[in-house]
């Protein structure tokens, strides 16, 4: 038995590197539409107000989940995730909210960016992919899937 405790999974270093690079623009997405999805959900009000608030609480609860399961693959990889707001600011393409927009325009920005957190796990795929990283491609192709049905929910709520 080898007594080394090197990372041997069949990944070399510069692929888990590149993966993890791209799974912790992925992580501070998610983060950041996990608090922003919690905010609507405290601060929604109006009409709809009941049906809005489980809708968010479901959304925040299950992006709380994916945030555990996209850090520990970065580890399984080797790599530290990031975890700090600092570094979330720095990596995320979801724009911060500090306001208090209605309830329409919170569904039009959820709907943003549940898209925008879509498009970055597609980006990352392809060097995934490339690299034949399945549970990369596992969680990823899950990760697709929730954002593509969450984006279609909120945008169903701004149909006529």
């Amino acid at each position: 038995m080898p007594q080394s405790s090197a990372l041997d999974i069949g990944l070399d270093e510069v692929a888990r590197t590149e993966i993890a690079g791209g799974l912790s623009r992925l992580l501070a997405d998610t983060y950041t539409l996990y608090l922003k999805t919690q905010h609507y959900h405290w601060n929604v009000t109006g009409p709809m107000f009941a049906s809005l608030h489980l809708l968010f609480e479901a959304q925040y609860t299950e992006l709380a989940l994916a945030v555990d399961l996209i850090a520990e693959r970065i580890r399984a990889l080797g790599m530290s995730a990031p975890g700090s707001y600092h570094e979330f600011a720095a990596l995320t393409r979801v724009a911060d909210d500090d306001g208090q927009p209605g309830a329409t325009d919170m569904i039009r920005r959820l709907l943003h960016d549940q898209e925008t957190v879509l498009r970055t796990a597609r980006s990352v795929l392809h060097d995934v992919d490339r690299a034949n990283d399945q549970p990369s491609i596992d969680l990823l192709t899950r990760r697709m899937q929730i954002h593509e049905k969450n984006a279609w929910m909120l945008r169903s709520l701004l149909e006529p």
